[in-house]
């Protein structure tokens, strides 16, 4: 999949643990686990906009694309 999801990365820079994150955002540890390693295929606003709240950070900071390989400049989607 060609987006990736950097909550590991952010909640290591803000040394914040998972179950803390979950807690604070109301989601379970398990959901937050599916999140951190991109297992999920959407996530409401209302949770990125809570996880962005206490990890004082930019959605962009959390999601990034990175095109597949041989992935052609197709702009009909």
């Amino acid at each position: 999949m060609p987006i990736i999801v950097n909550l590991d990365v952010m909640l290591a820079r803000r040394k914040m643990r998972s179950k803390e994150l979950a807690e604070k955002v109301g989601i379970t540890e398990q959901n937050l686990s599916l999140l951190k390693s991109g297992k999920v295929k959407g996530v409401r606003f209302s949770t990125l906009e809570a996880i962005c709240l206490h990890l004082r950070c930019q959605p962009g900071e959390l999601l990034e694309y990175v095109p597949a390989e041989g992935a052609g400049n197709d702009e009909s989607a």
